[in-house]
């Protein structure tokens, strides 16, 4: 079985999130999402409208989805690779070059990104509406 692994905060799902993990799911057989946890958000400064626990919830109902993990630190994406015996490293083409250092455990692979819509833009249109 090969095994695929993301990462992100997954926060206001859109187009651009499935496209991803559908993507990252075309890549092996079963696929793992680490969200951010709300207390690793706080610590980038970063606040999700949903909690984490509504992040997981909503995810583990996408059909390309077979697993949900926190994702409480930078660091843990080599200790993540390892203990799930991760065969590929899937993320946005936006972190290109970032997680190369993971290439001598797994294969990493950087996405292009769906043009057009970002949760920064859908936060960005509702605060104008």
């Amino acid at each position: 079985m090969k095994r695929v692994i993301t990462y992100g905060t997954f926060d206001l799902l859109h187009t651009g999130h499935i496209n991803i993990l559908r993507r990252a799911k075309e890549f092996g057989d079963y696929l793992i999402v680490a969200i951010s946890s709300d207390e690793f958000n706080a610590l980038k400064g970063k606040k999700a409208y949903y909690s984490f626990e509504q992040r997981k919830l909503i995810l583990e109902a996408i059909r390309y989805v077979d697993e949900v993990i926190p994702e409480h630190t930078w660091e843990q994406k080599i200790r993540d690779v390892r203990d799930y015996n991760v065969d590929v490293f899937v993320m946005g083409d936006d972190w290109k070059g970032k997680f190369d250092f993971l290439s001598d455990m797994c294969e990493v692979v950087y996405l292009p990104r769906t043009v057009g819509i970002s949760t920064t833009k859908i936060r960005e249109d509702l605060t104008k509406s």
